[in-house]
């Protein structure tokens, strides 16, 4: 046909009509190859750092000479191995499956499924190309520190826990001794102090006590470096402190306190257990330069005997000025604060240039800040452990009640 239109001869257009009848038969011939891509996950609910098993059904309607599939992920999701596009040959019905096994490197909340498709028929005259995305909710959970202690709350609720109150009622912590009184039960007559006193006595105790407690966890900014930042530390540590509270049957609420204001009110269970890390792991830094402030918190969700736990880098004014204005109406507060040093020093190297020693400088002034007020601040990074900045919140409210006491 070329040769036709290059040498303006017709008769050697004749010479190309039966290899174009030929081409004509073939693609007739040749279904166009369908296929039918199923996608399933071993379980919707995993731990950051842990593996799933993952399944890709394919199946062709028609004969298929060449597949190739690839399974696109998220960030944040890897695929154990080196597993990139996979071609393989299908006949007529035939149906194959593909084995994952994936990591979610990252907490979070992920759509899994999305598989990119190219197919071409027996003959290798047609060519199909596409994209399937199954959407199946995938939710990495965060990795949780065992906190063997916690910091205890000053006010205890009226329901039942483990804490022991400082009011007096029947319990199992022994408080004092008073007079015999009419409705007393002779179970918890003192007979060795009657004896003594030739008098009635019975023994008072501290009742075991719920508290109120809230998790305040900054999202207005945060210091990041390659791999993470101090929202993820922050994410796991609050993770970490809602279930060692909630083991020990006390009420937990949440506060995430950014551009997007969430909370959840305090409860107890494992039901408010899910509720806390469904929020949790849905947060992400949200930019905002509108001026918030804690009266926009409703008033349900900070109990005013609540015992408020901020987790935050204290990089944002607003949450720095938020937290002073707890304080100054009452609430019993501590706060950890999610060192974002760290980050700034691997960014410019040695970390030793005057604005870094500075901007330290200012943060340790903070922090007494805090202190004169009553508020415990204690630095915390991800090379130590949890518990260690938990036993330093413990021993400096402790050495407040001491102080207190003396005075």
């Amino acid at each position: 046909m070329l040769a036709a239109l290059a040498f303006g001869r017709p008769a050697f257009a004749a010479l190309s009509v039966p290899f174009a009848l030929v081409l004509g038969v073939a693609v007739a011939a040749s279904p166009r190859p369908e296929l039918r891509i199923g996608f399933s996950l071993g379980t919707a609910r995993t731990l950051e750092g842990s593996t799933i098993s993952a399944h890709l059904d394919v199946r062709a309607d028609g004969p298929a000479e060449w597949i190739e599939v690839e399974l696109v992920l998220p960030e944040g999701v890897t695929s154990v191995g080196a597993v990139g596009r996979t071609a393989f040959r299908l006949g007529a019905g035939e149906c194959r499956r593909l084995d994952y096994e994936l990591a979610c490197e990252r907490w979070g909340a992920y759509r899994i499924g999305l598989v990119d498709a190219r197919v071409r028929s027996a003959f290798g005259l047609l060519s199909t190309t596409g994209r399937v995305d199954a959407e199946l909710p995938l939710r990495a959970y965060p990795r949780r520190e065992r906190l063997l202690r916690v910091v205890r709350a000053h006010d205890t609720t009226p329901f039942s826990g483990s804490q022991v109150s400082r009011a007096k009622g029947e319990g199992i912590e022994f408080a004092d001794i008073r007079p015999f009184a009419a409705g007393d039960r002779v179970r918890r007559v003192n007979w060795r102090a009657s004896a003594r006193r030739e008098r009635m006595y019975v023994n008072e105790s501290h009742p075991e006590r719920a508290s109120d407690v809230i998790l305040f966890l900054d999202s207005f900014a945060e210091a990041r470096g390659s791999s993470e930042g101090t929202i993820d530390q922050a994410v796991r540590a609050a993770s970490s402190l809602a279930d060692a509270y909630l083991e020990r049957r006390n009420r937990v609420g949440l506060v995430s306190f950014g551009g997007i204001l969430r909370w959840l009110p305090p409860a107890m269970g494992m039901r408010q257990h899910y509720r806390i890390v469904d929020a949790l792991i849905e947060t992400e830094l949200a930019r905002s330069y509108l001026s918030t402030t804690v009266e926009v918190i409703p008033r349900r969700v900070l109990p005013p005997q609540a015992l408020v736990i901020a987790l935050t880098p204290l990089l944002d004014q607003r949450t720095i000025n938020a937290l002073l204005d707890l304080r100054a109406r009452g609430f019993d507060l501590a706060v950890v604060d999610v060192s974002p040093i760290p980050y700034v020093a691997d960014e410019h190297g040695t970390g030793d240039d005057l604005a870094l020693r500075l901007w330290t400088m200012w943060r340790k002034a903070l922090h007494h800040r805090y202190e004169r007020v009553g508020v415990p601040v204690v630095e915390w990074s991800a090379e130590r452990p949890l518990l260690g900045a938990i036993e330093e919140v413990t021993a400096f409210r402790r050495r407040m009640r001491f102080v207190s006491a003396s005075h």
